[in-house]
């Protein structure tokens, strides 16, 4: 269903030729405007992901908070073709977005060789609340509803990728609460990454047990934020 909170979207292009959602009602695109995909490729995957694919022996967990346009989703599947693990995707979204609208968008010209339009397609298709195989080295589970109030995992991924609105769009998304419901999600040397570099959000991580750091931002953007879940060793009574 249409985000009904939302229902004006309009589909815009971004600087490196593929396409994002402007919500007028909020004065928000989903993306950068400064280029979609390379947002992500650096925000999520670069300083998320591969992480963890260098860390991780075993399968990676990611829980992706918002799942929009499906575009991280469709980067990181991309990813686990050439991943020597397996990669486990969830993705929470309370308004999900059609796929007749979704497949408007404009799409860089990296990502037009198959097969990744009709993954693309497939990710927007596929069945929610339950896992779903797209390959053999990727998994899906779309989960519909606030992340608030559904039951993660303790201690289930490796990978968080939190891409709310802004802060000021999405106040209720950027609280106390939420970074501890995620922290507690999240496993030992875990970490968390995002586009936002605001102040209030460090706070709010640290308050709730995060280590975090300002490292460079994509394109259009100086700094944004990547905070690490402390892992304990035993025998030792300092984190790291």
């Amino acid at each position: 269903m249409l985000n009904t909170r939302h229902p004006d979207v309009q589909l815009r292009p971004t600087a490196d030729g593929s396409g994002t959602l402007y919500v007028p009602a909020l004065d928000e695109h989903y993306h950068s405007t400064h280029g979609a995909v390379q947002e992500a490729r650096h925000v999520y995957l670069a300083a998320g992901l591969e992480p963890a694919l260098t860390a991780v022996t075993g399968p990676v967990r990611v829980l992706e908070v918002g799942f929009g346009t499906g575009l991280n989703a469709l980067l990181t599947l991309e990813r686990s073709l050439t991943a020597v693990v397996h990669i486990s995707y969830d993705t929470v979204e309370k308004h999900p977005l059609p796929w007749e609208l979704v497949r408007g968008l404009a799409t860089a010209p990296e990502l037009q060789a198959p097969p990744l339009p009709a993954f693309r397609q497939l990710l927007h298709e596929a069945a929610w609340e339950q896992p779903v195989a797209l390959t053999p080295g990727f998994t899906l589970r779309k989960l519909a509803g606030e992340l608030q109030s559904l039951v993660l995992g303790f201690e289930a991924y490796q990978v968080i990728y939190f891409d709310a609105f802004a802060p000021e769009k999405q106040p209720d998304m950027w609280t106390d609460a939420v970074f501890e419901h995620l922290y507690a999600a999240t496993a030992p040397g875990g970490c968390l990454v995002s586009y936002c570099a605001k102040g209030s959000f460090k706070r709010s991580l640290r308050a709730a047990g995060w280590q975090t750091e300002g490292i460079p931002g994509p394109p259009g953007k100086r700094e944004m934020t990547r905070a690490w879940k402390p892992k304990i060793f035993v025998g030792l009574s300092s984190f790291i």
